[in-house]
């Protein structure tokens, strides 16, 4: 054996007792971290898998319920809407509920749910502005164009994505109460925006039609 070799064994057993040590001293929570690692994903992915399930159960009933409203059986559809419990299903549920309500022509209840989502702190931004969207359509006959200004106000600016509703509701309250002068300038200011969908578009057209022959000669 070479001194070379013989340094090398000697090495090599100095490490493996050190590593022996080592173990004795910390092998215990080695182990233990080992098992709370495997157990945490573990964990992790019956989450996942939880989730995963819960989710598919709870669109399976969302989409059962609204083929119930779009087949007229609007307490069925409310009674199967008010089992789906998902967070983000759960959401849509209650846009849905509303709208079900709202069908049957209890404007109140819709509302009052519209409302209730709106002000979920918990609600996606984008689904709580639908539902103040929605619930404005459902006041405009009931409701001042003032008060739903009140309501809506936050979308009649050129950056909201929401302006083209808010502004069709604004000029459609106000065509109710015959201010033609403010429900013409709401309906020129949709159907001049670039950005308006075309169905809005279309629809403000014609109410410009029909209050031009009410606006004052100029």
């Amino acid at each position: 054996m070479t001194d070379e070799s013989l340094i090398r064994e000697v090495d090599e057993e100095v490490r493996q007792d050190e590593y022996k040590k080592l173990w004795d001293r910390y092998g215990t929570l080695i182990t233990g971290a080992i098992v709370l690692a495997v157990g945490a994903v573990g964990a992790y992915e019956g989450y996942k898998y939880y989730q995963k399930s819960q989710s598919e159960a709870a669109s399976i009933v969302y989409m059962e319920a609204a083929k119930k409203a779009q087949d007229g059986k609007f307490d069925d559809a409310l009674a199967a809407l008010a089992a789906v419990k998902h967070s983000g299903f759960g959401q849509l549920a209650k846009l849905r509920e509303a709208a079900v309500l709202g069908e049957k022509g209890d404007i109140a209840k819709a509302v009052a749910t519209y409302d209730a989502l709106a002000a979920d702190t918990a609600a996606e931004p984008a689904l709580a502005d639908l539902a103040r969207i929605r619930a404005g359509y459902l006041l405009v006959d009931k409701s001042t164009p003032d008060q739903l200004l009140t309501r809506l106000g936050k979308f009649d600016r050129d950056d909201s994505p929401w302006r083209f509703a808010a502004r069709e509701i604004f000029g459609l309250s106000a065509f109710r109460i015959k201010d033609f002068v403010m429900a013409d300038r709401y309906m020129n200011a949709v159907y001049a925006d670039a950005g308006a969908p075309a169905a809005l578009k279309q629809r403000a057209q014609v109410m410009i039609q029909l209050i031009a022959p009410d606006l004052p000669k100029k």
